[in-house]
């Protein structure tokens, strides 16, 4: 989220930026400079008022019929209650004018098209394969939750539910290892904290809301996480500060498409295991790339074809500067699933939330925050038991072995 300041410096900036965005509001930033003008122009007025009071208050004591006085006072007092009421319509009009411009881009950004950056495997499979929900009937693994909760959420049964907590505990351990801390984080969250990430208002539509309690469903583990550390104040020394969780979100997936989806690839209620950095401004670039190698080595680790992409300005979500997105090859459905996106929100994020640190110059200046998802586990799921499957088994991936206690899903 910018500042009025921040975008009065580098408006041409700002504004070539939104361009690239394909942003259709672009005369707001005109309209909110000029409200912004007028706001600094009644504070310079509200300024006069209170210098003229305290020499009122001074004059008042060393004079015997303040009578004239005190009236002056009072039409200040009146104009001054008038110019808060205006201060505070003009404060909300421009509040409401900046939460609707996203961020800048990074210049690696594809401004017309999404760009394949990795594909590791040719895909070559001679025989026509099961889909996943085909495979899940078969083997009795997973469920479909219509009859308890209506579509959009499912059952994981036996070997399915093992297979599933494997997947998490693995994600989970991949990421320890690496230097993220774990935390286990509430499902709830307020209005702040979803504004504090940018899901507020752009995602709105899409989340639960509990209206009796105020309480919004996460969508995605990067809200609480992200949340912890607000209005925390870092030491330049104690960056990037690296965190992990595992949570459900859930999604209400408005819409038409999220009816014609099959299977567990759109979920209102899915599990993913997430991964965040907040740095530094300067090292930001270096954690998003660390991310995205730590992602990569841990797809690479299920032996099954994915691919990266760098996501074009058309798809990028309003909170971020840039995003890798990782897909799965699904053979039974032919088709790629996203299982993880990597971002870089520089500093929009932390402007919202407070988020700083203390560079070595002794001075304040706002973090950069990342988040990548480390991975959401039902397309996994899908992906890997079409990848593995044979007619009267499927075959767990090595990785998972010390997981799942066994090496196969037998008939």
């Amino acid at each position: 989220m910018f500042t009025t300041s921040f975008i009065k410096k580098y408006k041409k900036k700002v504004i070539l930026g939104l361009i690239k965005r394909n942003f259709s509001k672009l005369n707001i930033i005109d309209y909110l400079l000029k409200l912004e003008k007028e706001k600094f122009n009644k504070i310079v007025i509200k300024k006069y008022f209170i210098a003229k009071l305290k020499k009122i208050s001074f004059s008042i004591r060393y004079t015997i019929n303040n009578s004239l006085l005190l009236k002056k006072a009072t039409r200040y007092k009146k104009k001054m209650k008038i110019l808060d009421a205006i201060l505070s319509v003009l404060s909300k009009k421009i509040f409401n004018l900046l939460i609707q411009i996203p961020n800048l881009l990074y210049k690696k950004v594809p401004l017309t098209k999404d760009i394949l950056l990795y594909q590791n495997l040719k895909l070559a499979y001679k025989n026509k394969l099961l889909t996943h929900w085909e495979l899940g009937k078969k083997f009795h693994l997973f469920n479909f939750a219509s009859h308890i909760s209506g579509s959009g959420f499912n059952i994981y049964i036996d070997k399915g539910a093992k297979l599933q907590r494997s997947l998490i505990q693995y994600c989970l351990d991949k990421n320890i290892h690496a230097g993220y801390m774990e935390y286990v984080l509430p499902f709830l969250v307020n209005k702040n904290s979803i504004f504090g990430t940018g899901q507020f208002p752009d995602k709105k539509k899409q989340m639960y809301f509990l209206e009796k309690d105020k309480l919004y469903l996460i969508p995605t583990a990067e809200i609480p996480l992200i949340n912890v550390f607000r209005r925390s104040l870092f030491n330049i020394n104690d960056l990037p500060c690296k965190a992990t969780s595992f949570t459900s979100c859930f999604r209400r997936e408005a819409g038409s498409y999220g009816l014609k989806v099959k299977g567990l690839n759109r979920l209102h209620q899915f599990d993913k295991v997430e991964i965040i950095e907040i740095t530094s401004d300067t090292d930001s670039y270096k954690s998003f790339n660390h991310m995205v190698r730590h992602v990569k080595n841990l797809l690479s680790s299920f032996k099954i074809p994915f691919r990266i992409i760098n996501i074009s300005s058309k798809y990028l979500g309003v909170t971020s500067a840039l995003t890798y997105d990782f897909e799965v090859f699904s053979p039974g459905q032919n088709k790629w699933l996203e299982v993880s996106s990597v971002s870089n929100c520089t500093n929009f994020q932390s402007h919202r939330m407070g988020i700083k640190f203390i560079n070595n110059d002794g001075k304040k200046y706002f973090c950069h925050t990342l988040n990548g998802s480390s991975l959401a586990i039902p397309r996994l799921f899908a992906a890997l038991i079409e990848n593995y499957q044979f007619s009267e088994y499927i075959q767990i991936p090595k990785v998972l072995i010390n997981y799942f206690l066994d090496n196969k899903i037998l008939l």
